[in-house]
């Protein structure tokens, strides 16, 4: 243990080195998104719209990261830096709980300095870190459960699966993925000295816990005819149809970034094959079970294992430091952090809009990486990711101007139909600084928000995008009105018309019958 002496009183140095880790990870988001950023990304719009509409959960979400937005849209209001703010906060947190777990593992301040600077620098980390979503606060629970799990094999307290329990019944109530992980703890359990706390009530109690947390979204999914697993099937079939087994292994190596993979190899040394590390061992096999029910899916995203990165960039640290006393290696602890680090800076501008966008496309051309989607849409000069962030606010004006081009009385009787949850979002967003009128979609929960209008005599209908003879089947006329333009959004979003659309054929409540969209 190193001693500092801040203002007269020891500080131990690997702490120091950790605050300032952690600090730097909040700084760079704090000003990415203070000075650079494209813009709200697509999801984040939706995310704001759920959280103005409160519930115990959502068609294609568990509630708590919904309430937890609304928390800080009360705080600190809902622009986009402020927006930002909470996941910014929790990959700041991630860190933080990575190096406490490297340093309960009996890690030293190089193992600090590798774990934290693997996190730092992972891009998909960056990315994720970087937009609101359920994904930030579930890659932070998955950590904080990961460093409990330490603790209760440490201090051997099985009154410390009271505190698993909770965070495992939080982060099911954020994103149902946590159960993977819940299952690979148990198979840890199972498969190690710490099915011995089997015998004692702590764990079944810590299930009942996390069980008790989850309910509402199960009894909300039970009211409403279980959307959640249509959400999933459907996301499952068509939506990430062509990601294959080989895009969710390979992808790790990019999305952690490829100078962290001796922290990887070094991380399942540590658990199945070290001395000190069979004790842990628990966290490995929770590690390789998640992997494997990901596999075995066959359409899982590379993104979805990030949550269990700490676990093996702690552990996978911790080998490294042991190796790195060896004399004819203690250049390493120098030269992996700084190739690590230097990985990260070549990769931020792929996850983090750091760039001016045309600077960033030029860039992009100039490292030969072609824009990128998991959804197999039609890409143009920027990645998905970022794509998704711009045009929105175009979309929105545009849609004003043809709504205040109606006749007075037609307005009274006017809704805009949108064909996705961006749009829809994007519309509900801008209303305070354009006038439109209300906004209904059948993509997911939007559907069901929907039921709420169906009735309220709208005989006009402003629609954004599809295609005049699909329209006509439910209206008598409808005429295009403008063109949606903006170079950098999606495709699909860009050189969008909009029509409006009067006489109905069917009644709304018909078409709403028929037009869900869960996926």
């Amino acid at each position: 243990m190193r001693l500092l002496t801040i203002k007269g009183k020891p500080v131990e140095k690997e702490m120091v080195v950790l605050f300032i880790l952690v600090s730097v990870k909040l700084l760079i988001h704090l000003l990415t998104n203070a000075f650079e950023s494209y813009g709200i990304f697509r999801d984040e719009y939706y995310y704001l719209a759920c959280s103005r509409h409160l519930d115990l959960g959502y068609v294609d979400q568990p509630p708590l990261s919904i309430y937890m937005l609304a928390v800080s849209r009360f705080l600190l209001g809902d622009s986009l830096f402020a927006l930002r703010f909470l996941p910014a906060a929790a990959g700041s947190l991630t860190v933080l709980f990575t190096g406490l777990t490297v340093r309960k593992l009996n890690g030293g301040l190089t193992a600090m300095v590798i774990a934290c600077l693997a996190m730092i620098a992972a891009p998909i980390l960056l990315a994720m870190n970087n937009i609101y979503s359920m994904n930030a606060i579930g890659i932070l629970l998955w950590t904080i459960a990961a460093y409990l799990l330490v603790r209760l094999i440490e201090e051997d307290n099985p009154k410390l699966w009271i505190a698993i329990g909770i965070v495992i019944g939080l982060g099911l109530l954020n994103k149902i993925s946590m159960g993977f992980f819940a299952v690979g703890v148990l198979a840890g359990v199972l498969f190690t000295k710490q099915r011995k706390h089997l015998s004692t009530r702590w764990p079944y109690i810590a299930a009942l816990i996390a069980g008790g947390l989850f309910l509402p979204y199960i009894i909300w999914n039970l009211m409403h005819g279980m959307p959640h697993l249509e959400f999933i099937h459907n996301a499952s079939t068509y939506k990430y149809a062509g990601v294959t087994r080989l895009d969710f292994i390979l992808g790790q190596f990019l999305l952690s970034n490829p100078f962290s993979l001796p922290v990887w190899f070094a991380g399942f040394y540590y658990y199945f094959i070290s001395e000190e590390g069979k004790r842990f061992r628990l966290l490995g096999i929770a590690f390789v079970t998640v992997v494997l029910i990901f596999i075995i899916n066959g359409h899982s995203k590379p993104e979805y294992l990030s949550p269990a990165y700490p676990m093996m960039f702690a552990a996978g640290a911790v080998q490294l430091e042991r190796l790195f006393r060896r004399k004819y290696l203690a250049w390493l602890k120098y030269a992996l952090p700084v190739s690590m680090a230097v990985g990260g800076i070549i990769a931020a501008p792929f996850a983090l809009p750091c760039l001016p966008v045309e600077t960033y496309i030029d860039y992009a051309k100039a490292m030969g990486m072609a824009p990128q989607t998991n959804e197999g849409k039609e890409l143009s000069e920027l990645p998905q990711f970022y794509a998704d962030m711009f045009g929105w606010e175009n979309m929105a004006k545009t849609v004003s101007e043809v709504y205040a081009s109606l006749p007075p009385e037609e307005k009274e009787k006017t809704v805009i139909y949108a064909q996705n949850y961006g749009e829809a979002g994007a519309m509900d967003y801008y209303r305070k600084k354009y006038d439109l009128p209300p906004v209904i979609s059948p993509h997911n929960n939007y559907w069901i928000w929907g039921w709420d209008h169906v009735d309220k005599g709208y005989e006009t209908v402003i629609i954004i995008g599809g295609k005049i003879e699909d329209h006509l089947f439910s209206l008598e006329t409808v005429e295009k009105a403008a063109t949606i333009h903006s170079r950098f959004a999606i495709p699909y979003e860009n050189n969008l018309p909009v029509f409006v659309g009067r006489g109905l054929k069917r009644t709304l409540k018909e078409i709403w019958g028929t037009d869900k969209h869960f996926i």
